[in-house]
């Protein structure tokens, strides 16, 4: 097996995508959490004072509903792309016009392609080496031709399924988190990255290295300091009516919903580089397609006739709609969460498409400490209201969103910035060198062949083309050329 496996280059624009990710998701959770104690009224008015009836806008279906609403907008992208052959990770549009592939584009003579500066745009495509040495294009599908093959009336209805499995994951976290606190269920959430990795190891067949292993263990580490700083920081319990049964199920409906979460982040990555693959834009605006349709017709009839505080439902959509409509903040709220849980899902996609799920569950875990940072900007510097106050445990959030940046470094390896565990003090003794000498030695010769077959490729694009009939030829010229050939 190839040493390469798994091993991502984590370039400026991979940083830049993942630190975009990172922001607009703490946007979107900053704006969902403000959302959630907002107050609003319905139109209708108490008939007391004549004033409108007020009521706090707690509606965790809509804000999931909002979501794949938002990313729906993820279609209009995909087509402008299409239509104006914008460059962008997962779309090749190069090849699509007959003519300006004999002029120039990507001329082909006897199967060699004539590599232009326009064939060189291959969008978010990365060539890596199989253990036969030959080309293996990752994150683009085949060819790095993502976007660029007709897509089937198949892969419309094949993209449902991630939908089913983001509604799944949020309905199984929110019911386990009736029967624990808020910490828990960080902590409990956090956990998926274990999940994608084994996935990736035992289903997708993909090796994950001992590095890899060892940042994923100091990532789940990080999240269970957060999670226990969150524990430690309240005084009471948030459940203490809540049985010893009850607060298993909500452990077992909480790994459930991360489980099926890691599901959905594997499956991503998966349809993304089929040999017919899903561009991330496509992804995401039928991901949003699928789960507002589910969500119109499934998600909505169950949370409006199961019981709840909602007026009698666990949450009534009519009321939904009366509030936003009659609520001017509510409204500016939505918009604002509208644009950043699109940015947040476009980034985090194209996380998965320029480098892996594992990477994506990374981001995830990011998110608390990010959130937490901000809350206290808000604290001290906007509004009391929304925000967090520093408590005695906030350093251990520090010293978790340390060994989160520890455990990240590990996992970028070997890339510039990244930690190499070569037995020193704070690699605790592990020493994994052999397995870095193998990657590079891999990577170095993977390059020195890409080298030798682009010099290869462009020697026989000269050799066919300097026999190719030119207008700027004189016909003596040419018929000596036809003399020689034939001799040859």
């Amino acid at each position: 097996m190839s040493n390469l496996a798994n091993v991502h280059k984590c370039g400026l624009l991979e940083i830049i995508l993942f630190l975009l990710a990172i922001l607009f998701g703490t946007g979107c959770s900053i704006c969902s959490k403000t959302m959630m104690g907002l107050h609003g009224t319905n139109g209708t008015y108490n008939e007391d004072t004549g004033e409108p009836t007020l009521e706090v806008f707690q509606k965790p279906l809509f804000q999931t509903f909002g979501m794949f609403v938002g990313m729906m907008f993820g279609l209009v992208m995909h087509g402008v792309v299409l239509a104006l052959k914008i460059p962008f990770p997962g779309y090749d549009h190069y090849y699509e016009d007959d003519d300006d592939e004999e002029e120039g584009g990507a001329n082909k003579e006897g199967d060699v392609e004539i590599p232009t500066e326009k064939t060189s745009l291959v969008s978010g495509s990365k060539t890596a080496t199989d253990g036969n040495g030959n080309d293996a294009v990752q994150g683009g599908g085949d060819g790095g031709e993502g976007g660029s093959k007709e897509i089937p009336l198949w892969m419309y209805f094949f993209l449902a399924i991630p939908a089913i499995f983001d509604l799944a994951a949020t309905a199984l976290c929110m019911m386990g988190l009736q029967y624990l606190d808020v910490s828990i269920y960080q902590m409990l959430r956090g956990s998926g990255i274990i999940f994608v990795a084994l996935m990736k190891q035992h289903v997708m067949k993909e090796h994950l290295h001992k590095f890899h292993w060892v940042g994923v263990f100091w990532n789940v580490i990080s999240v269970v300091i957060v999670g226990a700083t969150a524990l430690l920081s309240t005084s009471t319990s948030e459940t203490t009516d809540v049985t010893p049964s009850e607060t298993f199920l909500g452990v077992c409906l909480m790994m459930a919903g991360a489980f099926v979460q890691a599901v959905q982040f594997v499956f991503e990555e998966h349809v993304m580089k089929m040999d017919v693959p899903a561009p991330p834009l496509l992804l995401i605006g039928m991901e949003g397609f699928w789960g507002t349709f589910l969500g119109i017709f499934v998600m909505y009839p169950i949370g409006y006739f199961m019981p709840g505080d909602d007026h009698g439902s666990y949450e009534d959509p009519f009321n939904t709609w009366n509030m936003l409509v009659n609520s001017k903040n509510i409204q500016f709220a939505f918009v604002i969460y509208f644009f950043t849980i699109f940015f947040y899902n476009l980034f985090a996609v194209l996380v998965t498409f320029m480098l892996s799920s594992v990477w994506h569950a990374i981001l995830d875990n990011f998110r608390p400490i990010t959130v937490w940072v901000t809350d206290l900007v808000i604290f001290y510097y906007i509004n009391p209201f929304f925000g967090e106050a520093w408590t005695p445990y906030s350093y251990l959030q520090i010293f978790g969103m340390a060994i989160l940046l520890y455990g990240t470094a590990i996992y970028n390896a070997p890339n510039d910035g990244s930690l190499l565990l070569k037995g020193q003090w704070w690699a605790f003794k592990i020493n994994l060198s052999d397995e870095y000498d193998a990657i590079r030695r891999e990577q170095e010769e993977a390059e020195a062949e890409a080298k030798w077959e682009a010099k290869r490729q462009e020697f026989k694009v000269r050799t066919r083309s300097s026999f190719i009939e030119s207008p700027r030829i004189s016909v003596h010229t040419q018929s000596l050329r036809g003399i020689g050939a034939q001799h040859n």
